[in-house]
């Protein structure tokens, strides 16, 4: 396998146009800081900027370096919980904004790519659900008429229309969501970058945020290079909190998720796997999602992560997925490997958490960083500009560490492990 960086992988050899930013330095001051450099808080930086407030954007590593720079790329609308789940868990007062918000971000994300020019091999054909097992397409029914009550343009498919779609004839059948669609991830995420700047945001690098205290009626933001006054304060730092903010990790359900990408398939065979250039993933409650890249890559990806041992076990499970689900490939090889962290909560809604005047954040997307992310980060931006806590979708929320954390993430790792080792032998 040529690449050997397990963290970000294809994304990162073929993410283009990643912005140039310094290291932050010296005493500033502005109206919002904001603390991590994902789709959350470029999308804040960014609708702070159209608002004509100032702002300033502090990250750790790189733009992207976290989950946005490392996750499949399914530009999906909603949540993972079907929409009548999501109103039960988060009540009457939130969950039909929240379904309808989130409903409609690809329509967002798909906006500000076409706005910005941003080159992210943006795909918006629809994504396909596929249902692996009977109980499977049951529940897709289920989400077929919750979704369609609402308006939503989705339609299940039958097994025949689905493996005209698919390329295969593994699963049951499919739910066509065509509010939805692919993009490559990290580019996307240098593009907000790169938008924001143009805007008039303030964007640094390798600016860990040291300690964060409040000064009168504003927040000290304290870097190993220099200091922010800022009256306001967005923290976004998802599954990869760095220093101040590294005990956030224990907020979340550790929750890792690989992907394995093929060599440039030939162009015939492109006629016949995922013809539709959709995004795909199934039913099975360790899931598998398969999608094409702008050069014709096949990118599989599951549960689990490919350090060490993991790496040749799960690169084995691919490979016979690949010959299971889509045969007419024939023998294929792996160029490039990576995984991620998904930052998860125990009922899978996310948390809207407001720790002191003016500071809040949103996090836990559950696995569906890109446009909740792009959503949630322009409502703090209205949020810090004079807005409600109720102009946010979810209930307020107390910081609670999750418990058991540990030994859950050790079931996750362990059980992925072992399922991909038995799973597609026979």
């Amino acid at each position: 396998m040529e690449d050997s960086n397990i963290s970000h992988g294809l994304w990162a050899v073929t993410a283009t146009g990643k912005p140039q930013l310094p290291c932050f330095g010296g005493e500033h001051k502005t109206d919002v800081a904001i603390i991590g450099g994902g789709y959350t808080g470029l999308s804040a930086a960014l609708h702070l900027s159209l608002a004509g407030k100032s702002s300033i954007l502090l990250e750790a590593n790189d733009v992207g370096f976290g989950g946005a720079g490392r996750n499949v790329g399914l530009v999906n609308a909603g949540l993972w919980l079907m929409p009548e789940d999501v109103i039960s868990l988060v009540g009457p007062d939130h969950g039909q904004a929240l379904i309808d918000g989130l409903g409609a971000s690809p329509d967002l994300v798909y906006g500000l790519i076409e706005k910005y020019k941003i080159q992210c091999e943006a795909w918006r054909h629809g994504t396909l659900h596929c249902a692996d097992s009977r109980a499977g397409y049951r529940a897709l029914q289920q989400r077929e008429k919750q979704w369609k009550d609402r308006g939503a343009l989705v339609r299940l498919l039958d097994r025949d229309e689905a493996a005209e779609k698919l390329g295969t004839k593994a699963y049951l059948g499919a739910l066509l969501d065509k509010r939805a669609g692919t993009i490559q991830p990290l580019a996307y995420a240098y593009g907000l970058a790169r938008a924001a700047q143009d805007e008039g945001a303030q964007i640094f690098a390798k600016s860990p945020v040291t300690s964060l205290e409040k000064e009168g009626g504003s927040w000290r933001l304290t870097t190993p290079g220099g200091s922010v006054l800022a009256k306001s304060v967005i923290i976004a730092v998802q599954g990869y909190p760095e220093a101040a903010f590294k005990d956030q990790i224990d907020n979340i359900v550790p929750f890792n998720y690989f992907q394995f990408a093929t060599k440039p398939l030939g162009k015939e065979i492109l006629k016949t796997v995922l013809p539709g250039q959709n995004g795909a993933w199934d039913t099975n409650l360790l899931l598998s999602s398969y999608r094409l890249d702008a050069t014709g890559r096949l990118i599989i990806g599951s549960v689990g992560n490919v350090e060490n041992f993991a790496m040749g076990l799960n690169g084995a499970w691919a490979k016979r997925s690949i010959k299971k689900v889509f045969p007419q490939i024939g023998e294929v090889e792996l160029e490039h490997a990576w995984y991620g962290r998904i930052a998860m909560t125990t009922n899978h809604i996310p948390r809207f958490h407001v720790m002191g005047e003016n500071l809040a954040m949103v996090t836990c997307y559950n696995g569906r960083g890109i446009g909740p992310g792009t959503v949630f980060g322009k409502l703090l931006a209205q949020y810090m500009m004079g807005g409600s806590p109720k102009d946010i979708p979810l209930p307020v929320s107390e910081i609670t560490p999750v418990s058991m954390r540990f030994l859950r993430g050790l079931f996750y790792e362990a059980g992925s492990r072992l399922y991909h080792f038995v799973q597609n032998r026979i």
